[in-house]
C-alpha cells in the first residue's frame, strides 16, 4: 500500500461527511495515484488569508475535517491567553452562502465549544463586513468568515479575524498553524452544542454604525445593482432604507444566493463582462450610478454614465480617491489617517498632503491597512485597488477591513452630492486630475494552472531584472523580500521608472501573478483632462507589453 493510499484510509476513518467519503473511496477504488497525491501530497496553508482552496477531501482540500482541524488549532490558540472570565470573551462566526458554509460554521462551532469556548454564530448567510463588525460590537476573543469570497464556484475559504476586529497577522497566524498541526484524528475531538445563534440585532446594530458614515444630505440617486448571487442584496437594501437611499433595481437573474453562480465564470467584478448585465439594467431603467458587490459582499465596483453615451466601469483607484475626497471632505482634524497599498495609486499621498493629514502605504490586505493606525492617528478611511474600501466618519472607520455594503452607501452620497450640484463622478475625476496629474493605474494578471511556474517567473525577475519597462530606464529595483520603506517582507518586487511604477507579486489567494503598473501625467492648464488620459492609457499599455515580455508567462 502506498503512503497516500495510508493516508487516504486513515481519513476515510475520520471523516464525517459522506459526500467526501464516497468521493475518496471512488478514487481509491480506481487506484488513481495521480489524484491521491493531489489530494494527500500537500495541504492548504494556514495564513494571513486563512484557509481557501478547492472543495473535495483530503488535507488538500477544503472540507469538515479541514474545517474542524483548523477550528482545534484556532481554539488552543485562544486557550494560550489568560480568558477575562471563565468562559472567555469567545467567537463569532459567519458564513456566506457558499457549497458547505453552513456546514463549516456549524462544525466549527462544535469544536470551539466543545473545546470550552462560548461561541455565537450569525442568523444566516451574510456578508462579510457584518461579521468583521461583528467581533468588535460583541467583543469577541476572535472571529470566523466562512467565505471564499470571489472565488470560482468549486472554492470555499476560512477567514480570521482576532480580538481587535483585525484579520490575523504574524505571529498569530503562524502560532494557529502550529496548533493546527498538532492535532490529532478529528473524530477523538470533542464536541459541543450550547453555541448561540445571534439574532437579527446584529444587522441592526451594523447598519446603525453604517449611519454614522459621511454620507451628507443629498438622498436623490437612482441606483442598478447586483450582489452577483451573493449574500449582499439584503443587507444593502436595508442599509439604503435605513439611511433615506431610494431602493435601487437589482438584477433579476443575480439576486439570490446561488453558490454555483451561473451567469458568471468568476464572480468577481474585476473580470471582463461580470459587470454587463447590471449596466444593461441600468441603461435600460434609466440609473444614475451601477453598483456591484462581489458574493460575500467585501467588495464594492462602481459605474457611471460616460461621456459618449455608454456607461464606464471606474477602477478601483478611481473610486479610491473619489471616496478619499468625500471622507476628507465630511470630515475634520489634523490627526485623521488614511491608508492605502503598495500596489494602489499614490493620489491618495498626494490627497493626504492637501488636505493636511495623515498618509501611510502598507502591504496588499486589509489586514495590513487596519494595523497602519498609530497612537495619536484617527483611521477615517483605508483602501485597495481591487475594489476594496472602509470608510469612516468622524470617528474612525465603521469596519476594520473591507466593506462593500458601506462604501455602496458612500458612492451613493457622493453620486447624490455631485448630482444635486450640476456635476457626475466623472467631472470630480477631472478635477483631481487638474490639481494632481492624471494617475493612470492597470491590472497585468497571469493566472496559471501550476504555481511553480510563479516561483520561477519571479526567480527570473530577481536574477535578470529588466532595465527599460515602456520606453523607460528602470531607475531602481526593490526586492520587497526583503523589507523595504519599514515594511515587513513579502514576497514582491517593485520597480521604479521615473514617473511611473511596476510591482509584481504572487497572488495570496489564487494561481494568478498580479502585477500593478501606474504612471503620471501632468495636466497642464486649459489641457483636455481625456487628451492626457489617453496618452497615459497609450503608455499603460506599452508598459504592460513589455512586462509580459519580461515576465515570460504569456
Amino acid at each position: 500500500m502506498s503512503d497516500y493510499r495510508r493516508r487516504a484510509e486513515d481519513w476515510l476513518a475520520q471523516d464525517p461527511d459522506p459526500a467526501t467519503r464516497a468521493e475518496l473511496r471512488a478514487i481509491l477504488d480506481a487506484g488513481d495515484e495521480a489524484a491521491l497525491a493531489d489530494r494527500f501530497g500537500a495541504r492548504l496553508e494556514f495564513g494571513t488569508a486563512g484557509l481557501r482552496g478547492e472543495l473535495g477531501a483530503g488535507p488538500n482540500r477544503m472540507n469538515r475535517v479541514t474545517v474542524m482541524r483548523a477550528a482545534a488549532g484556532i481554539a488552543a490558540r485562544l486557550r494560550q491567553d489568560p480568558p477575562p472570565d471563565d468562559e472567555g470573551a469567545g467567537v463569532v462566526i459567519g458564513y456566506d452562502a457558499r457549497h458547505g458554509s453552513q456546514q463549516f460554521a456549524l462544525d466549527s462551532a462544535a469544536v470551539l465549544t466543545g473545546a470550552g469556548l462560548r461561541v455565537q454564530l450569525l442568523p444566516r448567510p451574510l456578508p462579510t463586513p457584518v461579521l468583521a463588525f461583528a467581533v468588535r460590537h460583541l467583543g469577541a476573543a476572535a472571529g470566523i468568515m466562512v467565505t471564499a469570497s470571489h472565488n470560482p464556484p468549486r472554492d470555499n475559504g476560512y477567514k480570521v479575524y482576532w480580538g481587535d476586529g483585525v484579520q490575523i497577522t504574524p505571529p498569530v497566524d503562524a502560532q494557529i498553524s502550529a496548533a493546527i498541526d498538532a492535532v490529532g484524528r478529528v473524530d477523538e475531538l470533542p464536541l459541543g452544542e450550547g453555541w448561540t445563534v445571534l439574532g437579527d440585532e446584529i444587522v441592526e446594530a451594523y447598519l446603525h454604525a453604517l449611519s454614522h458614515l459621511p454620507l451628507g444630505d443629498a438622498r436623490e440617486v437612482s441606483v442598478a445593482y447586483t450582489p452577483l448571487h451573493g449574500v449582499g442584496r439584503e443587507v444593502l437594501e436595508r442599509a439604503f432604507a435605513w439611511t433615506g437611499f431610494p431602493a435601487p433595481a437589482v438584477v433579476p437573474e443575480q439576486a439570490d444566493p446561488d453558490p454555483d453562480f451561473p451567469t458568471v465564470a468568476f464572480p468577481n467584478p474585476e473580470e471582463p463582462g461580470v459587470m454587463d448585465r447590471v449596466i444593461a439594467l441600468a441603461a435600460s431603467s434609466g440609473a444614475d450610478l451601477v453598483i456591484a458587490n462581489d458574493p460575500d459582499a467585501d467588495r464594492c465596483a462602481v459605474a457611471v454614465p460616460g461621456r459618449d453615451g455608454g456607461w464606464r466601469t471606474l477602477t478601483g483607484d478611481e473610486i479610491g480617491g473619489l471616496l478619499a475626497e468625500h471622507v476628507l471632505r465630511h470630515t475634520a482634524g489634523r490627526d485623521r489617517l488614511v491608508v492605502t497599498t503598495i500596489v494602489s495609486s499614490s493620489l491618495l499621498g498626494a490627497l493626504a498632503r492637501e488636505h493636511g493629514v495623515r498618509f501611510a502605504e502598507t502591504l496588499t490586505g486589509f489586514k495590513w491597512i487596519m494595523k497602519a493606525e498609530r497612537p495619536g492617528d484617527r483611521l477615517v478611511y483605508g483602501y485597495e485597488e481591487a475594489f476594496g474600501y472602509s470608510a469612516g466618519g468622524d470617528d474612525g472607520v465603521v469596519v476594520l477591513d473591507k466593506d462593500g455594503i458601506g462604501a455602496a452607501l458612500t458612492a451613493a452620497a457622493l453620486a447624490a452630492e455631485a448630482a444635486r450640484d450640476g456635476r457626475t463622478l466623472l467631472d470630480l475625476l477631472d478635477d483631481q486630475a487638474r490639481r494632481h496629474g492624471v494617475y493612470a493605474t492597470a491590472p497585468l494578471t497571469i493566472r496559471v494552472t501550476d504555481l511553480d511556474l510563479i516561483g520561477a517567473a519571479m526567480a527570473r525577475l530577481r536574477a535578470a531584472p529588466p532595465s527599460r519597462l515602456g520606453g523607460r530606464d528602470v531607475a531602481a529595483v526593490e526586492d520587497l523580500s526583503e523589507g523595504a520603506g519599514g515594511l515587513p517582507p513579502t514576497d514582491a518586487l517593485r520597480f521604479r521608472l521615473g514617473s511611473a511604477r511596476v510591482v509584481v507579486r504572487p497572488s495570496g489567494t489564487e494561481p494568478k501573478l498580479k502585477c500593478y503598473l501606474q504612471v503620471v501625467h501632468p495636466v497642464a492648464d486649459g489641457e483636455d483632462v481625456d487628451a492626457v488620459r489617453a496618452r497615459a492609457a497609450a503608455d499603460l499599455d506599452r508598459l504592460r507589453d513589455d512586462l509580459a515580455a519580461a515576465i515570460g508567462l504569456s
